[in-house]
């Protein structure tokens, strides 16, 4: 496999990177909200006291929720900057500054809610019924209250919050701009070697020894930042206990799954049925990748190569607008104009530079467009990652049009990954129907395995159960260390592939990798939107437009409803173990489609990597 030096940020082709201008034209816009963010919160200062009745209320709310609209803008504006490059200073301090002023003029108005918890329940009904817009915010103050500590309590967390990031911050930081990897050499040639070009590149190269070799020199790398990275983490793990604790929740567990309104007893499903119910499938399809590809043993550093390598057309990011949005159409007409807008204002940085963020995301600033970040190696899977992304783009843009900006924003992260996950599926099923071929329908087939459901069935699902277990620790007054985690990791590891996968010395370092255990219980949360997008695939194809209508409601109700009711809206019952059992049941099926299809194409005389 070619493999491309890393640019600096500066010599990248402006094409192939986003327009953050769609956010702000210039620096200088973006300093007179913050000065319009700074008066709003001089405004809602001014009150305190006077928070009596709906009238009073609904006013306050107002200058609240544009102030937090505006800083939807100015903190996307400057930290989606700092992905791009972590090594420019300037972008740094311009995040820096904008994250402490936010901090501030929250702690300015902190009383606001300490105010409206202290009224009648009836007071804040009848505000709900008069201001609709402000129903969710409400009714979410009133599961808090109980929760809530004293004014100067709250407002002292909310002007720390800057400290109380910092965690997040410094692992980026150590990863991105501090961890510097060697070259490595295979066979007499030099390889160069950054997170990208790992995680992009190397763990998908088909020759076995680059792979490997890749793999231990990236890991050996790594190892030496094991004691700082836990060392951050624990200091994650501690705060969340300690607030927990102060907030009165029984467990962290309770903590961090309440603002997804979410039970433990969904949570705790989603984990246990993949672990048990999905590693003898995916064994299996390890097996197979080992016969197809020759191997000795099959390694973790094996697992993301294709099962058929001599099979993997190119696509060009310019390519992959027809098919994502011929994959979409099914979606409707101003659903794929959504994503062909995102190619034509320059929404996608998809750039590969030094210094920038690893894997992809999807930041929509409130009615200001969406901006993807991914990296682009012209594989079949950069666009199924593409297709995700814009999944996320196009449910914020349906979204923020209907609903008033709390609304908008406060979808529960058990379904968020939802509307992403299915335009993967849907794009799979209308590559299936383009071509008949059987070498085609088994590339297609392992895609779904590869880039979908592996992504988001195991790889986050590990990373959950391995979660899991360190929040187990952690609730029993205990800490972590790089040895702890490093256990933690093995066994989860261990308990899911069995003797199905070697893990050689490195594979223990996986959860150095992930940024998700700084967002709370979020890993988990991939298979469950997977579980509900699965389930909702199944009925637009079996349906047509009355599925397809149901799923655009749930896209445009963003946090109206907790997401058990949202999944309802979209046939899905996600409060019983049947959706998740089948969507296990369906990933299964895929695998022995694929093995039954590789036996056939084999015995044509078909041979791996021809």
């Amino acid at each position: 496999m070619e493999t491309v030096k890393l640019l600096r940020r500066k010599d990248v082709p402006k094409e192939q990177t986003w327009d953050l201008s769609l956010i702000y034209p210039a620096v200088e816009d973006m300093e007179k909200d913050l000065e319009k963010a700074g008066k709003l919160a001089d405004e809602i200062a001014a009150c305190r006291g006077k928070l009596t009745e709906p009238a009073s209320i609904r006013a306050c709310l107002e200058k609240y929720q544009e102030m937090e609209a505006l800083f939807s803008h100015i903190l996307a504006y400057v930290q989606l900057a700092v992905s791009a490059d972590y090594y420019d200073e300037q972008l740094k301090q311009r995040e820096n500054r904008a994250v402490s002023l936010h901090a501030q003029m929250e702690s300015q108005v902190s009383f606001m809610k300490d105010e409206l918890t202290s009224l009648p329940e009836e007071v804040l009904k009848e505000t709900a019924e008069q201001a609709p817009e402000f129903s969710v915010y409400l009714q979410d103050l009133l599961r808090e209250k109980k929760h809530r500590l004293g004014e100067e309590t709250e407002k002292m967390l909310a002007h720390l919050s800057p400290v109380l990031e910092a965690p997040s911050q410094l692992y980026s930081i150590t990863k991105m701009a501090d961890i510097r990897f060697p070259s490595f050499t295979v066979d007499g040639k030099e390889y160069p070697l950054g997170y990208s070009l790992y995680e992009d590149d190397y763990e998908y190269d088909p020759d076995t020894s680059v792979r490997r070799e890749a793999f231990r020199v990236f890991s050996s790398e790594l190892r030496k930042y094991e004691n700082i990275m836990a060392a951050v983490y624990n200091t994650q793990l501690q705060k969340e206990k300690i607030i927990s604790r102060a907030r009165g929740f029984e467990s962290v567990f309770d903590y961090l799954l309440f603002p997804q309104k979410v039970t433990r007893e969904m949570y705790d499903r989603q984990i246990d049925l993949i672990m048990s119910g999905l590693s003898g499938p995916m064994r299996r399809y390890a097996k197979l990748l080992g016969r197809r590809h020759g191997l000795d043993r099959m390694t973790y550093p094996d697992l993301k190569i294709a099962v058929d390598p001599g099979y993997d057309p190119k696509i060009t990011y310019a390519e992959s607008e027809k098919y994502i949005t011929e994959g979409l159409a099914v979606m409707g007409e101003d659903y794929t104009d959504i994503l062909r807008r995102a190619y034509r204002e320059r929404w996608v940085d998809y750039a590969k530079n030094l210094g920038k963020e690893t894997g992809g995301f999807c930041e929509s600033p409130y009615r200001r467009g969406s901006f993807i970040l991914l990296s682009w190696n012209d594989r079949m899977s950069d666009v199924f990652t593409l297709a995700h992304e814009l999944g996320h783009a196009a449910c914020a843009y349906l979204c923020d049009r209907k609903q008033p900006y709390f609304n908008s924003q406060s979808m529960s992260t058990y379904l968020v990954e939802a509307p992403s996950t299915l335009n993967e599926i849907l794009l799979a099923n209308y590559l299936l129907k383009t071509n008949k071929d059987e070498r085609f329908q088994r590339w297609v087939y392992s895609a779904m395995i590869q880039c979908t459901y592996y992504h988001n069935f195991v790889t986050h699902l590990l990373e959950a159960d391995y979660q899991r277990k360190v929040y187990r620790l952690i609730d029993r007054g205990g800490s972590v260390q790089a040895g702890t985690l490093n256990a933690l990791m093995r066994e989860t590891l261990e308990d899911f592939w069995g003797d199905a996968v070697e893990l050689p010395e490195g594979a223990e370092l996986t959860w150095m990798r992930q940024p998700h255990y700084y967002m709370g219980l979020y890993s988990y949360s991939y298979s469950a939107s997977l579980t509900v997008a699965t389930q909702v695939c199944r009925r637009i194809m079996q349906e047509g437009q009355s599925a397809v209508d149901d799923w655009r409601r749930v896209m445009e109700a963003g946090g109206t409803l907790e997401p058990a009711s949202l999944a309802r809206m979209a046939g899905v019952d996600v409060t019983t173990d049947k959706p998740l059992r089948d969507t296990i049941s369906y990933i299964s099926d895929i695998i022995s489609r694929i093995i039954a299809m590789s036996d056939d194409l084999d015995k044509d005389g078909e041979a791996a990597g021809k």
